[in-house]
């Protein structure tokens, strides 16, 4: 019986999609927002979520938010090294054009 009840409160009680919703005219275009900074691993790992009664769990949502901050630390850990890797390559390529110009240069 609580499962019906619960079945009919959530079709009764549920906001209508956006096709049956009326259309206003009156719309007021979303104000600009803000570029969001990247996230940090901490912020991740210290973000907290309001608990709710019917929620999901608090320790399987730790553990996620773990996983995404250690995936983010891999991920900017390597884009750190790539971009170090690139100025050593165009630093590289700088010296021989010169190196070659001089010696095509003075023939």
């Amino acid at each position: 019986m609580a499962t019906m009840r619960n079945l009919i409160r959530r079709f009764t009680h549920r906001p209508m999609s956006s096709p049956h919703r009326p259309v206003s005219h009156h719309h007021k275009p979303a104000p600009p927002t803000r570029p969001r900074l990247p996230l940090r691993p901490g912020q991740i790992r210290d973000r907290c979520f309001p608990v709710r009664r019917h929620g999901l769990d608090p320790v399987k949502i730790r553990d996620f938010l773990h996983r995404v901050a250690d995936e983010l630390t891999t991920a900017q850990t390597a884009l750190v090294a790539a971009q170090e890797e690139n100025v050593r390559i165009k630093t590289a390529l700088r010296e021989w054009q010169s190196a070659q110009s001089a010696r095509h240069h003075y023939r």
